[in-house]
């Protein structure tokens, strides 16, 4: 295995690794914003009021997108690693 091959392996998989992140931390942010700001408008600093739906929604996306999220690590496993394997 050559440097530009392994760096390339790399690079796919850090992006594949961006990719499957991204809609678990897009809805932790809003949802953390979303409380946030209902915090600040109404003065109410209770801390499971910003932990339990964060959480919550985070699950919910992680069930809705878990068959894209497994879809994609099996696709770069099978068409990027594994040649490599096999081919030494």
């Amino acid at each position: 295995m050559t440097d530009a091959v392994l760096f390339d392996s790399l690079r796919q998989a850090l992006w594949l690794a961006v990719t499957v992140a991204a809609p678990l931390l897009a809805v932790a942010l809003a949802a953390g914003l979303a409380i946030g700001l209902l915090q600040a408008l109404t003065s109410v600093q209770e801390t499971t009021l910003t932990f339990v739906p964060k959480v919550a929604a985070m699950l919910a996306v992680f069930w809705v997108s878990m068959s894209f999220m497994t879809g994609a690590l099996v696709s770069f496993l099978h068409d990027r690693i594994l040649p490599q394997i096999a081919g030494g």
